[in-house]
């Protein structure tokens, strides 16, 4: 027997062991601790909707219980969202975003920024293919910058018509209207017939007609309908003036103290729903998403309310694309838990449309030939009758708001009496030539 050999044995596989001990001896023996849990930051500019935030802290919750992974919203100041104006936000993102260094992971942005915010977000086509194939594509297009999927749709929000059941019914009418001649006649009418009854304040349409980014929607809506176009088309022709958009607008301008409050000129989406909810209007341009309508519960006309698609024109009928989609920044430090925590609050989503979907015993809002996004959310109460039309932020890019700012002041201009139609149309054409580069051409159709 080799007593060398077997105590060399014996010594190199204590040697480990030995080892071990001494650094037990140096160190304390300390269990390792476990790591810390990712943080993931959420920025979310759906802060503005009170109504939104028990959702979501419980969304969040079973998020955490189920990944642990944390989730932190910085405190965004409450001055941003005091107008509902997009635009103070969009300054604040952009300045978070471009100042280097970790930023935030999971960003939820308005519809209209992807064009803008596109270099500091990150392509999310690889990870939701499944989820985007069965998206409408002029949805997924609105969040689509040279082929990069900037974001991934959450909230969409669509342009609608609200009407009172109780008075159309009232008046002798079967359904809301489906024109806008329809819609100038009904609302004469009936504006008509209360003053009749004493309701000097009462109007037949009230809509968003301040010189913001909600005259933006409304005009948009007008003019396509019209057949107009969409005033710069995808292949950077600028089309706004041209025949149909100046009907569109001189159309629009005619409302102003015949059916629509002179007041109008400075409403915003507050103002209407002031208006709306104090039962003196027949008709009022609005917002659906989902499940969700822009009316608040407690509004005393909340069960004699109906919602039905925007009024057409030659053009067909059309409501103007919102909402908010969720990103990934490019700086994000955690980008896979933000991916999983976007994956996370889209089932949510996807989970509260199917739940709608199913008969309930209650009886909701009168709900007629809605746009055909909302068919997903309840295809038992639709009858899909109009499609949606995107502004043209993507195509214009950086430049997206020194567009909109000259469309809603053109727009405005003829809506005060301030220019014809016509004389703004052409105006703008060339402002729009001017900050874009792109040429003038006619609308697509």
């Amino acid at each position: 027997m080799n007593i060398r050999g077997s105590r060399h044995r014996r010594l190199h596989n204590t040697l480990p062991v030995i080892i071990v001990l001494l650094f037990c001896i140096v160190s304390g023996c300390r269990k390792p601790t476990a790591p810390a849990p990712v943080t993931v930051t959420f920025l979310d500019a759906e802060w503005l909707y009170p109504d939104e935030l028990p959702r979501a802290e419980r969304e969040f919750r079973e998020f955490t219980r189920k990944t642990g992974i944390l989730i932190a919203q910085p405190p965004i100041p409450e001055t941003l969202f005091s107008s509902l104006d997009p635009t103070p936000q969009l300054k604040l993102l952009h300045r978070v975003l471009q100042e280097g260094g970790p930023g935030p992971d999971v960003l939820n942005i308005d519809v209209i920024w992807p064009g803008i915010l596109a270099d500091d977000l990150i392509d999310l086509r690889p990870y939701f293919a499944t989820e985007l194939s069965s998206q409408d594509p002029q949805l997924i297009s609105s969040y689509t910058v040279h082929g990069k999927i900037v974001a991934v749709p959450y909230h969409t929000h669509v342009g609608v018509l609200a009407y009172r059941t109780d008075l159309l019914r009232e008046y002798g009418y079967s359904h809301p209207p489906k024109t806008w001649d329809e819609l100038e006649s009904m609302a004469a009418r009936i504006q008509a017939g209360e003053r009749a009854k004493g309701r000097k304040d009462f109007w037949g349409y009230v809509w968003q007609g301040s010189a913001t980014e909600g005259l933006m929607c409304n005009a948009l809506e007008w003019q396509v309908a019209e057949g107009g176009g969409r005033i710069i088309e995808d292949d950077e022709t600028i089309s706004v003036n041209n025949p149909a958009t100046i009907r569109a607008w001189r159309r629009a301008a005619s409302w102003i103290g015949r059916i629509s409050p002179p007041a109008v000129l400075a409403y915003r989406e507050t103002d209407s729903l002031n208006v709306w909810n104090s039962g003196n209007a027949a008709f009022v341009r609005s917002w659906v998403w989902g499940y969700r309508l822009n009316h608040p519960n407690e509004s005393p006309v909340r069960e004699k309310t109906g919602y039905t698609s925007m009024p057409g024109g030659s053009g067909g009928r059309v409501g103007t694309l919102g909402g908010y989609g969720l990103a990934v920044s490019r700086s994000s430090a955690h980008p896979r838990e933000a991916v999983a925590l976007i994956r996370f609050l889209i089932a949510e989503e996807q989970r509260s449309k199917a739940e709608l979907s199913r008969p309930k015993p209650a009886a909701g809002p009168q709900l007629y030939d809605l746009p055909q996004i909302f068919e997903a959310y309840a295809p038992s109460l639709s009858q899909p009758s109009s499609r949606l039309v995107s502004r043209p932020s993507n195509v214009s890019g950086h430049v997206y708001e020194d567009v909109t700012r000259a469309y809603i002041e053109a727009v405005h201009s003829v809506l005060t009496g301030e220019q014809s139609a016509p004389m703004a149309a052409a105006a703008l054409e060339k402002q729009l030539v001017a900050i874009t580069g792109f040429k003038p051409g006619p609308p697509k159709t």
